[in-house]
């Protein structure tokens, strides 16, 4: 057996096919039948073949490197992320290059155009919050970049967002919070800036006068989307002598600062306080007592962005790469909500 690293002449000997074929199977060309496919796709993997990126990028003038934009303190859902961007990735022969940014920066705009240019990214995903800037998106329109957008919000062409419709969401765990006879809720929102903030807590408003029931502004604590944040708005809400019977946190993070302070002020959860989150991320399911969330399919989110951004870059637009654009999370109920035991 040749140590010699196999070529793309291999595989198309191999395979019966012409060299051209090889190429357009490996670069995701649909202008190639399954069958083709399927015989080409089992030549690589037994030869143990992989294409030569840079003499790849060098015949197509492009680098096969995607760019991963963002500003979010949760580290697990950047984790998410990126592993559904890398799956994509891996199957098209892109690589991956993240970039940290501030997303209330006054140089915001040009911190990401500049990590463009120096990266040399065929295009870039962009994350809440930033996803949400309409002077980067604008930006990245004028300079031709290809791009994606993920959001809470449809703020673009659906081929360049994937939007979370957390609206919808919002209105399904209001409604099994008050089907179990939950009256008094106090909500802590996400900073009131971001659209997924706005669009969650005005969700479970309109959802709960839908019902007849209010969310009083009193009701209502602003938080940081952080652990601490949670803490904080926890001590607020709990310490008052008339305390909610649950509360919903906007993330995961907060929610489990919420699980926190109840469990040192010697508060039964949810015997009496129920708490709720949203993500489900993998904190949600390990903490004690597990967390009722909304589960946001943020690796699926990803995946589909991925794809998106290298039809874009690939110029191989197909009808639906502007109709599959919004996902739909969903309730998960657990361990940390329970009815409302009224005195």
């Amino acid at each position: 057996m040749s140590d010699k690293k196999p070529t793309i002449n291999d595989v198309a000997r191999e395979a019966g096919v012409s060299k051209r074929t090889v190429s357009r199977v490996i670069n995701g060309s649909e202008n190639v039948g399954k069958k083709t496919q399927l015989l080409i796709q089992n030549v690589i993997d037994r030869l143990d073949y992989s294409p030569d990126k840079q003499a790849r990028g060098l015949a197509s003038s492009r680098s096969y490197l995607l760019g991963l934009i963002y500003d979010n303190p949760d580290a697990l859902y950047i984790d998410q992320v990126q592993r559904g961007v890398l799956d994509v990735c891996s199957r098209r022969g892109y690589e991956l290059v993240v970039h940290p940014c501030q997303y209330r920066s006054p140089n915001l705009v040009e911190n990401c155009l500049g990590f463009i240019r120096r990266s040399n990214i065929d295009g870039v995903i962009v994350l809440p919050p930033v996803s949400e800037s309409r002077d980067l998106a604008a930006a990245l329109r004028e300079g031709s970049h290809c791009y994606v957008r993920m959001a809470s919000v449809d703020l673009d062409d659906h081929m360049n967002i994937v939007v979370s419709d957390d609206r919808a969401a919002m209105g399904e765990m209001a409604r099994y919070l008050v089907s179990l006879g939950h009256k008094d809720i106090a909500f802590i929102t996400g900073p009131l800036n971001y659209y997924s903030a706005i669009e969650r807590l005005e969700g479970f408003r309109d959802t709960l006068q839908e019902l007849g029931l209010s969310l009083s502004e009193s009701q209502v604590y602003e938080g940081n989307n952080s652990y601490q944040g949670g803490i904080d708005c926890a001590r607020n809400i709990l310490s008052q002598s008339k305390r909610p019977t649950a509360i919903f946190a906007n993330n995961d993070e907060m929610a489990a600062g919420v699980l926190k302070v109840a469990h040192s002020l010697g508060i039964s959860v949810p015997g009496e306080l129920s708490v709720a989150g949203f993500d489900d991320n993998l904190l949600a399911s390990r903490i004690i007592p597990s967390l009722t969330t909304i589960q946001r399919p943020v690796g699926a989110m990803a995946t589909l962005a991925t794809q998106k951004i290298i039809q874009s870059i690939e110029k191989n637009l197909t009808q639906t790469a502007d109709k599959d654009f919004l996902v739909k999370p969903h309730l998960i109920i657990r361990e940390s909500t329970a009815p409302h035991s009224k005195p």
